[in-house]
C-alpha cells in the first residue's frame, strides 16, 4: 500500500504544507518515489506522521519532538513535564477568566491587580484620579504583607476633613497653609497606623527591596501630586518620624518668622 503526499496528509488530518515542513526539519523521512517521480508513503510514514501530529496537538514544540526520536512511542518524562506545564497554564487561564469576569461585572479599571480592584470596588469611597494613579504604582512594588495592609485600608477607608483638604490643596498654597495641613493630618495618619500597624512598614516585604519600593513611590508622588501637596507629605513625614516640625525646610532649617 502506498499513498501520495496529499493522501497521507488527509489520513493524518494535517496539511500538505505541514508534511513538507516535517521533511525539511528532519522529523519525517523522505519516502521512495515512483517511476513518475511522485512520492509514495507507506505505513511507517503514516504512523510517524500521526505521532508527530499527536505530539504537536498536545503542545510539544517540533524541536522537542525531534529530540525524542522516532523510536520512543511513550516519552514518559517529557509527557509528565508537559502535564505539569499544562496544569500551570490552565490555572493561569482560570485565574485570568475569574479576573476578567470580575472586571466585567464591577466595571473596574484593568490597570489594577485583582486585590486592589476588588478593594476599590467594595470601598465606601470611590478612588479619585490621583489616588487611582498612586495605588496603581503602589501595587507594582508591594509584597504580600504591604498589599494586604493597603487593601484593607482601601476596603475600609476613613473619611477625614484633613484628607479632603489635602485632595483639594492648590499648588500655590502658602507655607502656613501647608504647615497647618500637615499638622492636621498627623492624628489622622497615626489613627490609621494604630488600627493597622503594617501601614507603618508598607514596603518592608517588597519583592525588589524596601529601598526600591520607596524610591519608586517617591517618584510617583512627585509626578502625581502638585507642589504644595508634595510639600505637605514631606512635612507630614517629618512630623510622624518625630524628627522636626512641619515648618522645617527640606534642608532641616526653619524659615524666618517661625517660632518653636
Amino acid at each position: 500500500m502506498a499513498w501520495s503526499t496529499r493522501e497521507i496528509a488527509e489520513l493524518a488530518g494535517t496539511s500538505l504544507r505541514a508534511v513538507r515542513h516535517y521533511h525539511e526539519v528532519g522529523l519525517l523521512d523522505e519516502p521512495e518515489r515512483r517511476a513518475n517521480g511522485y512520492k509514495q508513503y507507506g505505513v511507517a510514514h503514516l504512523v510517524r506522521l500521526l505521532r508527530i501530529k499527536r505530539l504537536v496537538d498536545l503542545g510539544f514544540p517540533l524541536s522537542q519532538i525531534a529530540e525524542m526520536g522516532a523510536a520512543d512511542d511513550h516519552p514518559e518524562e517529557a509527557l509528565r513535564a508537559l502535564d505539569v506545564e499544562l496544569a500551570a497554564t490552565i490555572e493561569r487561564l482560570q485565574r485570568a477568566r475569574m479576573e476578567l469576569g470580575f472586571i466585567l461585572r464591577k466595571e473596574v479599571p484593568t490597570d489594577l491587580p485583582l486585590e486592589f480592584a476588588t478593594a476599590a470596588a467594595t470601598g465606601n469611597t470611590p478612588l479619585s484620579e490621583t489616588d487611582h494613579s498612586f495605588v496603581t504604582v503602589l501595587s507594582t512594588v508591594l509584597g504580600p504583607k504591604g498589599t494586604a495592609a493597603y487593601v484593607d485600608l482601601m476596603k475600609n477607608p476613613v473619611v477625614d476633613p484633613a484628607g479632603a483638604a489635602f485632595e483639594h490643596l492648590p499648588p500655590d498654597a502658602d507655607e502656613q497653609t501647608r504647615a497647618d495641613l500637615a499638622e492636621r493630618m498627623v492624628p489622622f495618619v497615626q489613627s490609621l497606623q494604630r488600627q493597622n500597624p503594617a501601614l507603618k512598614t508598607l514596603s518592608a516585604d517588597a519583592p525588589r527591596g524596601e529601598e526600591f519600593a520607596k524610591t519608586t513611590v517617591g517618584k510617583a508622588v512627585q509626578d502625581i501630586y502638585n507642589e504644595a501637596q508634595v510639600d505637605v507629605l514631606r512635612r507630614l513625614g517629618i512630623l510622624l518620624a518625630g524628627t522636626g516640625r512641619a515648618t522645617e525646610r527640606p534642608d532641616g532649617t526653619e524659615p524666618p518668622g517661625n517660632t518653636p
